[in-house]
């Protein structure tokens, strides 16, 4: 059989049997499915031999690149030991040193901070599933403290936190949540920090962050009702790349020491040097009582995740077994071994490599392209943090207007770009960028360079 008849057969393949994620099937059951073989560096490339620079880090999980020696190897070393073993009654050696080289990070990224720094350690298996957990735990801490009351959660509009449906009951994005609100617990909400398209009508900064008011308002009201505030640190991803103004998070910390509610920090997005700091709350100093991990935390190799709290979270859970204390919350591949020790190699690559150091030239290309493309007609905002960007297009610039919905805009550059060896996908209207932190300084601007010319050709005609 030749190339194109094995293709085609997968193509068959996928289309009978496959159910994608966040697609619409009759569409591509339409389409011709993009395959991926193999990769390398910051590249994919298809069953056709076609490479694409991979411009969303196959869905902003992958750090270091693809196919990276250091953490082959590390799987390897451990696959002629162990696979998996479980966490239940059990422990295994790259687990534990992983948990002691998570609390030395989050230490040393928060040394500045005031208050307790979280460094217990409970692993599950992906973003969704840390967010879980930190709920429960939240939940489940105030009831050992007495306070039974609450029993409710304070996240932010156009949140997203996973699609388990206690991530879902924290999310804000109507689009992908609203369907499931008959599921879901108990949540209030506080406006997203999008001063381009403010919720209350104002500007930064003679808003003076009016939505942390807000939050207030919610707190003031509620706060014995609250178990935790969740927040993604300095930048909404999936909202559309929504970055805070600066001083918003600290604002956040100030009111959850103030009402005595715990925050919750998504870093699963953000994490692992994303915006140019191994932790995003680490830009405005400010130190959570829980941190969900995941995405980067392998380098995009195995699905892994861990919820961190602090030590005075972790001893409520202390007690006799009869005081059912316990923590009743569990993953069959919770902590395992391969996922693990692919972590300890991610880990060791950003301290060998100063992976960190040398983003800094990189989020300036960034940055002043960004900058550059805000003067095209459809190009309406511009936003990043460190190497997370999004540009929001719009059909008319000086309204605001968006583009309507079944235009698909931002997939129409999507599909143009890929044309052009470039492979992004798109959160509606706003395109999104966001590389593997190793790419290349050349290979950074050939991709910007190819989105910028998909822009104008789609949206300029």
């Amino acid at each position: 059989m030749g190339i194109r008849e094995e293709n085609a057969r997968l193509e068959d393949l996928d289309r009978r049997y496959l159910w994608h994620p966040f697609t619409q099937m009759k569409e591509w059951i339409e389409g011709t499915p993009l395959i991926i073989s193999e990769g390398r560096d910051c590249f994919i490339k298809d069953t056709y031999g076609r490479w694409y620079i991979d411009g969303v880090s196959s869905l902003w999980v992958n750090i270091h690149g693809h196919r990276r020696r250091e953490i082959n190897d590390a799987i390897k070393e451990q696959l002629e030991r162990i696979a998996h073993s479980t966490l239940l009654g059990l422990s295994n050696v790259p687990a534990v040193r992983l948990a002691e080289r998570l609390a030395d990070l989050l230490r040393s990224s928060f040394a500045a901070c005031r208050g307790p720094i979280p460094d217990k350690v409970f692993y599950s298996d992906n973003g969704s599933t840390s967010v879980e957990v930190a709920l429960k735990v939240s939940f489940q801490y105030w009831r050992h403290r007495g306070l039974e009351g609450r029993n409710a959660f304070l996240s932010l509009n156009n949140a997203y936190h996973g699609d388990t449906l206690g991530a879902v009951s924290v999310g804000g994005i109507g689009l992908f949540h609203s369907l499931f609100r008959p599921l879901l617990f108990r949540t209030y909400r506080a406006p997203s920090p999008y001063c381009y398209r403010c919720e209350l009508g104002l500007e930064h900064p003679s808003c003076r962050m009016a939505c942390l008011g807000r939050m207030e308002e919610i707190l003031k009201e509620h706060s014995e009702e609250i178990a935790a505030v969740i927040v993604e640190p300095v930048i909404q991803a999936a909202g559309g790349m929504i970055v805070a103004p600066e001083g918003f998070l600290r604002g956040v910390r100030e009111l959850c020491s103030s009402y005595d509610v715990l925050l919750i920090a998504d870093e699963v997005a953000t994490g692992f040097g994303r915006t140019g700091r191994m932790f995003a709350s680490e830009h405005e100093g400010v130190a959570p009582d829980i941190i969900c991990l995941s995405k980067g935390i392998t380098g995009g190799y195995l699905p892994l995740a861990a919820t961190v709290t602090t030590e005075e979270i972790y001893n409520a859970f202390l007690g006799g077994y009869g005081e059912l204390k316990t923590f009743f919350h569990g993953h069959s591949y919770t902590g395992n071994q391969l996922g693990c020790a692919a972590a300890l190699a991610c880990l060791e690559i950003f301290h060998r490599d100063g992976t960190l150091q040398k983003l800094r030239p990189k989020i300036e290309l960034l940055e002043a392209w960004l900058k550059e493309l805000l003067e095209l007609p459809h190009v309406g905002d511009v936003r990043n943090a460190g190497m997370m960007a999004g540009v929001e297009l719009v059909s008319d610039k000086a309204t605001k207007e968006p583009y309507p919905f079944e235009e698909k805009m931002g997939w129409r550059v999507a599909l143009d770009v890929r044309k052009e060896g470039v492979f992004i996908r798109p959160l509606g209207d706003v395109v999104v960028i966001m590389p593997p932190l190793t790419i290349s300084t050349e290979n950074l601007k050939t991709m910007l360079e190819k989105i910028r010319r998909s822009i104008r050709r789609v949206t300029e005609g």
